[in-house]
């Protein structure tokens, strides 16, 4: 058996896992357009602070490729997937040909057009490694940087580099910071922080034209700056699955097994939609453990195996100069409110079920709250009124308190 894999991250490394647990044996070629092994992209912003070196931010031991007899090609662009022939034909010109296919090739930037913006010399996007390392070479103390896009990509590239230069603006057509990811109240307590750290926020606005060292935006005001960094977005890489007559919405259409709608061609991770428990819809979950189930899922199926991704839950744990932030779930239904200086807590319940939360600072025991909107366990069965205070195990009854510590939550 022959398995390609296009795209080298959580999501190819867990299929590689996957595969390995059902096939010993079978050919397994990895096909990536990147020039170095996986590696945690969430990262690059900490490798650009000094906090973490750069051989630590691979997402496997080095031996992992050889351990499980996988042939990997760095700096191979795949440009077409014939599905008839079963081939992946790449920049070079050569052909891969494969059983089984796993598409995982990610998200790619989305810049809208703006005038001059061709004209603009030191521009970076900043999604991989190779972009924090250019955009590091660029860096210096008298320079202006203008980050354009105030969701996590640009706020961790803002991290990462706001030590390093004279100034950084941030500008965003949304009226909040993070607004993917947080609602009004949330936002303006992190917009308030980073600002105290010196980022400067342009918000409701949008960059028309660009002319010498300056952006002229839609309002009329025009920002001078030296440095470029464009995170306005990103959408899902698909233009393969797509070209190949593949079924596109948001992202690539799979089934519970990973499966697209071509033959023996399946997808996983941030290109790939799946069940959202929390919406009761298929969408792309663009988060890290999502890509991970999805990928050993498919690893599974595409080695005779038998294995279904039901679904999973937002959530997003990060953090900014020291401030943490974790949420999961939706915004919906009643919600309770708790502000303690930097520590904010807002939960949301519905239907007498926890169905999302925002907490900013104190995350201690939040994997509890995560439990809850991801199992959906009524509120009925513990004490949430100690609950809705502190995320404790008091709060289940004993029976479920052995339950979970020998799960582990």
């Amino acid at each position: 058996m022959k398995y390609v894999i296009i795209g080298n991250s959580v999501a190819a490394t867990a299929c590689i896992e996957g595969i390995r647990s059902v096939d010993k044996e079978g050919e397994i070629t990895v096909v990536s357009a990147e020039n170095r092994p996986a590696y945690g992209r969430p990262l690059i912003s900490y490798i650009m602070l000094g906090r973490i070196a750069e051989q630590n931010a691979d997402y496997r031991p080095k031996e992992f490729y050889e351990k499980n007899k996988v042939n990997v090609m760095l700096g191979q662009r795949a440009v077409k997937i014939d599905a008839g022939k079963k081939a992946v034909l790449l920049e070079s010109g050569s052909e891969v040909f494969y059983d089984k296919l796993l598409i995982s090739t990610g998200s790619r930037p989305f810049v809208p057009p703006m005038e001059g913006l061709d004209k603009v010399k030191d521009k970076f996007s900043f999604m991989t490694f190779d972009d924090m390392k250019s955009l590091s070479l660029a860096l210096s103390e008298e320079k202006r940087v203008l980050v354009l896009g105030a969701g996590l990509i640009g706020l961790k590239c803002v991290e990462g580099i706001a030590d390093k230069v004279k100034s950084v603006t941030v500008v965003d057509l949304a009226p909040r910071i993070l607004s993917s990811v947080l609602d009004e109240g949330s936002s303006s307590i992190v917009q308030k922080f980073l600002e105290e750290k010196g980022v400067n926020f342009v918000l409701g606005d949008s960059v028309l034209s660009f002319y010498g060292a300056n952006a002229r935006l839609k309002s009329g005001k025009e920002l001078p700056f030296d440095i470029l960094v464009l995170a306005v977005g990103v959408r899902p890489e698909v233009s393969l699955l797509k070209e190949a007559g593949g079924e596109i919405n948001r992202g690539a259409v799979v089934n519970e097994r990973m499966c697209t709608s071509l033959p023996d061609i399946y997808a996983a991770g941030d290109c790939a939609e799946g069940y959202d428990k929390s919406a009761h819809a298929n969408r792309v979950l663009a988060i890290l453990p999502n890509a991970a189930f999805q990928g050993r899922c498919a690893g599974i199926n595409m080695a005779g195996g038998d294995d279904v991704f039901d679904g999973g839950t937002p959530l997003n744990s990060l953090g900014f100069f020291e401030l943490h932030i974790m949420t999961a779930g939706v915004y919906e239904g009643e919600c309770s409110e708790d502000i303690s200086g930097r520590n904010y807590k807002k939960l949301f319940v519905k239907e007498g079920k926890l169905v999302g939360f925002i907490i900013i600072g104190d995350i201690r025991n939040v994997g509890i709250y995560t439990a809850l909107v991801r199992e959906g366990t009524p509120l009925s069965q513990i004490d949430w009124r100690i609950m809705s205070k502190c995320p404790l195990l008091s709060a289940y009854s004993a029976k479920e308190r052995d339950e979970k510590l020998n799960k582990g939550v």
